[in-house]
């Protein structure tokens, strides 16, 4: 019998984390049987539709999910600490990483342990993995981009001693490998200049990532050829677009709910409709509501727009659906927007990035809503919430020339304690949809998003780019065995 090579997956506690990691574990087995993968499933005490997600998986070959939940009382331990809870959080799960290591022999008798395969938040697992002598790889759910700028300001940090927290609403541009522009700091990600623990605990677990064998990053060379030529240790692998085009159970919608909200995509004119959508942490006040909706009704585009209730002030956790959205809506507007428009909750997001009628997403610019976009040739407007969502905009709007502002320097705080969040006028949010929904020559976002589809569909089949990339990781993969 032949040995099977081992990899141990350890994913963020995240819906969006997790799904790109069994995404990439399927494009690993489906490449070669000589591999099995165990996926090891960490739960947040807050519900981020990670067990639905998982329960809605049909059996896959050679994969299996391991869950290695800590007791409440442990996570109760560090929970009033918000800054440092995350990364106490992962470390409180080394034990149970060992005791599967130990115990299982894998449940399979024919495997060795190949590596670990860490997302970019779980470094501290790396020590776990030289406890085994296995190598660790990193699975960047992130872009190459957000890697380079990372790196840097690791660098500048540690190497250089420059406190980056003078560049937090500076006016100044900076230089930084892998950018062909020059950067605003008030882009920069609050992580890269935030005085805290977390920024701390960030960059600490920057610098471990050089420590890994090999980087995996979502993304492919002809979307980032600059930030990838700028990277060059550890091994990095462009093995993306990484997209799950299948959207199990994470999403919140009964299978009615989609169904209407794809006969009323079926009943529009092709590219005709903008799609407003946030992401699953994404939500506004009233306030904020209001000056969407006069734009949306102002500009005359059919629309598609996601509209959830914030959670409550100071908390973490998701937005939810509205029981009755004309409550926060202005008066009269589903009226008057009658067959025009649709207000949904939670929408099955790739379902309507892939319709003929979709026209324009008006997005949050998270990474795997990105990928999604440019998968399906939908160009976007950029109005980015948290982590480095403002990177992405810059990136999308200013190197690649594939998103029009809407805002790029958009910031809310992920903890929901904003005092004074800005709100974005109806004026500045109209213009930016009608700048993405402009018909014929004009609109040369649309027609270089509709040749980056093409793209990422060339860089995944045999013969492109990152399908080469992912042999070669596997191969790597395969040696650590032999």
């Amino acid at each position: 019998m032949t040995t099977k090579a081992e990899l141990v997956f350890i994913p963020s506690p995240a819906a969006g984390h997790l799904i790109s990691s069994v995404e990439i574990a399927k494009l690993i087995l489906n490449r070669d049987d000589r591999l099995c993968i165990s996926i090891l499933i960490m739960k947040l005490p807050m519900d981020f539709g990670i067990q639905s997600y998982i329960e809605s998986l049909s059996s896959i070959p050679r994969l299996q999910f391991v869950d290695i939940t800590v007791d409440e009382k442990t996570i109760g331990g560090f929970m009033s600490n918000k800054e440092t809870f995350f990364m106490n959080f992962i470390e409180s799960h080394k034990p149970k990483v060992k005791d599967f290591l130990n115990n299982s022999s894998f449940s399979r008798s024919n495997s060795r342990l190949a590596g670990f395969v860490l997302d970019m938040f779980c470094t501290p697992m790396i020590d776990v993995a030289n406890e085994f002598c296995a190598p660790s790889y990193i699975f960047y759910t992130s872009n190459a981009a957000f890697l380079a700028l990372c790196f840097h300001f690791e660098s500048l940090k540690k190497e250089h001693h420059i406190d980056t927290s003078t560049y937090k609403n500076s006016n100044e541009e900076l230089t930084i490998p892998g950018f062909k522009n020059p950067y605003p700091s008030k882009f920069l990600p609050r992580l890269t200049t935030d005085q805290s623990a977390l920024t701390t605990m960030f960059f600490d677990s920057i610098t471990r990532i050089k420590e890994a064998k090999g980087i995996m990053v979502n993304t492919f060379a002809d979307l980032e050829p600059l930030p990838l030529q700028s990277l060059s240790v550890p091994r990095i692998y462009p093995v993306g677009p990484v997209v799950n085009l299948k959207e199990g159970g994470h999403g919140r919608n009964s299978q009615s709910e989609t169904e209407s909200i794809i006969k009323w995509l079926d009943d529009q004119p092709e590219s005709s409709v903008v799609f407003l959508c946030f992401g699953s942490m994404g939500s506004f006040d009233i306030e904020q509501i209001n000056e969407i909706a006069i734009a949306l009704e102002c500009s005359g585009h059919r629309f598609l727009w996601s509209l959830r209730r914030p959670p409550p002030k100071g908390q973490i956790g998701l937005p939810s659906n509205y029981e009755n959205v004309e409550e926060v809506l202005p008066e009269g507007f589903i009226e008057r927007t009658n067959g025009v428009g649709k207000v949904i909750g939670w929408a099955p997001q790739v379902a309507v990035l892939s319709h003929r009628a979709m026209g324009g997403f008006v997005s949050h610019c998270g990474w795997n809503s990105v990928l999604e976009s440019l998968y399906f040739g939908v160009p976007i407007a950029t109005w980015p919430l948290h982590a480095e969502q403002q990177m992405n905009a810059f990136a999308l709007v200013k190197e690649l020339g594939l998103g029009v502002e809407i805002r790029m320097d958009y910031f809310k705080d992920f903890h929901g304690n904003d005092e004074n969040v800005e709100i974005v006028g109806a004026k500045e949010i109209e213009s930016g949809i009608r700048q993405l929904m402009a018909n014929g020559d004009e609109n040369e976002i649309r027609r270089k998003a509709n040749e980056m589809k093409e793209k990422c569909n060339a860089a995944m089949k045999e013969g492109g780019l990152s399908y080469a990339a992912l042999g070669l990781l596997i191969e790597d993969v395969i040696s650590n065995i032999s």
